[in-house]
């Protein structure tokens, strides 16, 4: 199996654990985790780290703060940038995901937590 065969495959299966633990909502999911981890990157950057349209991040993020899971702020230092994080109910919602997920992999294997530090950080290189 190739390399971009074996990306394709893990790509599909996380997605399909996490789809269904998301209760189909991977979407938002996806956008609460980038933003608790880049809480101090602009909205551009975090689009770009998702791959995903900036009107699609647009709508998700209004219903997002309808339900005040996060909330929106310029920047500092450039006043044209938004920045992003989450609020308690955010981290909260957020949490409550992770839980889950986790205890879908409760075994401890030092090789499986090296191999995914690996992949992460080489995919976070590539974006």
């Amino acid at each position: 199996m190739k390399n971009i065969d074996k990306i394709l495959e893990i790509e599909a299966l996380t997605e399909n654990i996490t789809k269904h633990l998301a209760k189909n909502n991977l979407l938002k999911v996806k956008l609460l985790y980038f933003i608790s981890q880049y809480e101090n990157l602009s909205v551009s950057m975090i689009i770009d780290k998702l791959g995903i349209k900036k009107s699609n991040f647009a709508l998700m993020t209004k219903e997002l703060e309808k339900e005040k899971l996060v909330v929106s702020k310029q920047g500092e230092i450039d006043k044209r940038c938004r920045m992003m994080s989450l609020t308690e109910k955010g981290k909260a919602e957020l949490d409550n995901f992770i839980c889950s997920l986790d205890a879908c992999f409760v075994e401890k294997d030092g090789e499986i937590e090296h191999a995914l530090d690996v992949l992460s950080t080489y995919l976070n290189k590539k974006i």
